[in-house]
């Protein structure tokens, strides 16, 4: 139990309110132990009459320990990586961390400098477009701040963009693939010929040429 609190006193300084000064009147420091969350290893102790605005704020401080350590577990990988090559795993196995999630934490980590880390979008919105290439990482982590997009909200605009993308190839791969009967291919060729050009060219330049008509009309 010993160990349980000495390895938790960094996270409670977080959640801890400082403690009243010796000559505080005791209703008050009633009051104030009242208001405390306690962190152990094992969970947290949470007093019975808490106040609504107390748990409230303790949820957004947890809330922003835990993303801030999916970066520090990220960086702290890659710097092991880059300087102890030979031993950072025995680290790992020392810290009992779970090396896969770590690796995971270390690839967004080297994904995002640390000047292009978003402190108002959480750990999992950069990963969700980890994957893509700066500019669209720029892009989507724009957009989700200036929406205040919740995680889920940004995979589902990438995927429809993405969905966007896919239907526009097909489109264009569909034009390309114009089913056209023989007997048009060997007039079509004739006429090339007889213009001097190739049957793509000719192809081409009638369709642009029909099409402007068309549309001054």
């Amino acid at each position: 139990m010993a160990n349980q609190v000495s390895d938790s006193e960094q996270v409670r300084s977080v959640l801890y309110r400082r403690k009243p000064p010796p000559l505080m009147r005791r209703g008050a420091v009633d009051e104030q132990r009242r208001n405390n969350v306690l962190t152990t290893a094992v969970g947290l102790q949470i007093p019975s009459e808490l106040t609504f605005e107390d748990w409230e704020r303790a949820g957004r401080q947890l809330s922003g320990i835990v993303n801030s350590s999916a970066w520090w577990l990220g960086d702290w990988l890659v710097y092991g990586k880059e300087h102890y090559r030979d031993r950072y795993e025995r680290g790992i196995l020392a810290a009992g961390l779970q090396y896969q999630t770590l690796r995971n934490y270390a690839w967004v980590a080297r994904r995002f400098e640390m000047v292009r880390r978003r402190p108002a979008l959480s750990f999992q919105h950069h990963a969700e477009v980890a994957s893509l290439a700066v500019e669209e990482q720029d892009m989507w982590l724009d957009r989700a701040e200036e929406m205040r997009w919740a995680t889920k909200q940004l995979r589902e605009g990438i995927r429809l963009a993405r969905a966007n993308e896919a239907r526009e190839v097909t489109r264009v791969e569909t034009t390309r693939r114009l089913a056209v009967p023989g007997s048009h291919l060997q007039r079509w060729h004739l006429a090339a010929e007889q213009s001097g050009t190739d049957l793509q060219q000719w192809v081409l330049t009638t369709l642009d040429s029909a099409a402007a008509q068309a549309l001054e009309e």
